[in-house]
């Protein structure tokens, strides 16, 4: 059968002050309403049973997450005592069907993406399940061909053509400089990096244990725990504080035997920050993103502008800024200063505690 897991342990440092500790960013509902985490679901349903999906979580956001799905299971939704990157999280996932699907088929996808359309983005991932079952060996990855030189991604270098749309993947690029980046896109050659997967079940086990052998001797109990239908929390509590926080694609994907690269021909967003939402949204006739009941602007333009509970933000003259308001705390900055949110609210909790993160 074939599986989806959901990562969605981030914070979100960079939608401060709506993403808190408390609060992940994939629980806000800043598009239409909706949540990032609940579009994400609803977009798979297309190809997953309810049961077939399952969330990895931080422990703290169980409740959060179990109330925003009243759909998937209880059971499905599992609580990391801490963050430990997404390698220890796939292998917690991987581990946990092989309980339930020693068989499995297993797509893993992350909470904070906009897909559309979900009708292109379906078709993908059905080749991707497929490759993956054809090539058993084989790890699968989905890349986006780029549309402009983006520096704050990793690329894939994509080789051979084994079907239309399937590629063998040469090598996995980090983040790139502005000119090396410039020259990926004009090759042709080159793949955005999308953090999605599939792959066989014991494909990734196995890899697992080749490249990162302390997490699956650390996690070993798992499988048969839940084939035992006994609780996860206590062996979780004990296994995790001891697990390093590495990448999967640090970890597994740069150093695999077999890499097969599937295009993702739809749209792909990343929200991770506040200006991309003016990607997500749509504009005023001012250019400015608003996700507000309550909000006036005069004279102001490509502003991002979002409070959540009815309080009203006026805005005069202002422009290319971010002004979010939450219930404790305001953020007005420039969006070209977005990206040293993390910074900011680092020294936020050092000066006023961990009740404003």
């Amino acid at each position: 059968m074939r599986h989806a897991v959901i990562m969605a342990g981030g914070a979100g440092k960079r939608l401060w002050p709506l993403s808190r500790l408390s609060r992940p960013k994939q629980l806000l509902p800043l598009l239409g309403g909706q949540s990032l985490m609940t579009l994400t679901v609803e977009r798979l349903a297309g190809v997953f049973d309810d049961d077939k999906i399952l969330i990895v979580t931080n422990a703290e956001y169980v409740d959060a997450v179990a109330e925003s799905l009243p759909g998937l299971p209880r059971e499905n939704i599992i609580g990391e005592p801490v963050g430990r990157d997404t390698a220890n999280a796939i292998a917690l996932g991987a581990e946990i069907l092989a309980g339930r699907d020693p068989d499995a088929t297993m797509a893993v996808f992350t909470a904070d993406h906009v897909i559309r359309p979900a009708e292109k983005f379906l078709e993908a991932v059905g080749l991707a399940c497929e490759a993956a079952e054809q090539n058993p060996e084989a790890l699968v990855t989905f890349g986006v061909r780029p549309t402009w030189p983006h520096t704050g991604l990793g690329y894939i270098h994509a080789g051979e053509t084994i079907r239309p749309s399937v590629h063998e993947v040469r090598a996995f690029r980090e983040k790139p400089d502005h000119p090396t980046a410039r020259r990926y896109v004009e090759s042709g050659e080159y793949f955005w990096n999308s953090g999605m997967f599939v792959w066989t079940l014991g494909a990734i086990r196995g890899a697992l244990q080749t490249h990162l052998p302390d997490t699956m001797s650390k996690l070993a109990g798992v499988s048969g725990a839940v084939r035992e239908g006994r609780d996860l929390a206590g062996l979780l509590a004990e296994a995790y504080p001891g697990l390093s926080g590495i990448s999967i694609d640090y970890a597994v994907m740069e150093k695999a035997a077999r890499v097969l690269m599937v295009e993702l021909n739809c749209e792909w967003l990343d929200v991770g920050s506040w200006p991309a939402l003016e990607a997500a949204c749509d504009l005023d006739d001012a250019g400015n993103v608003v996700v507000a009941e309550n909000a006036a602007l005069m004279d102001s333009y490509r502003n991002v502008v979002v409070t959540e509970d009815g309080h009203l933000l006026a805005v005069l003259g202002v422009d290319d800024c971010i002004i979010v308001h939450s219930e404790d705390a305001t953020l007005v900055c420039n969006k070209s200063d977005s990206q040293r949110l993390k910074e900011l609210v680092a020294m936020i909790e050092r000066g006023f505690g961990r009740n404003y993160v």
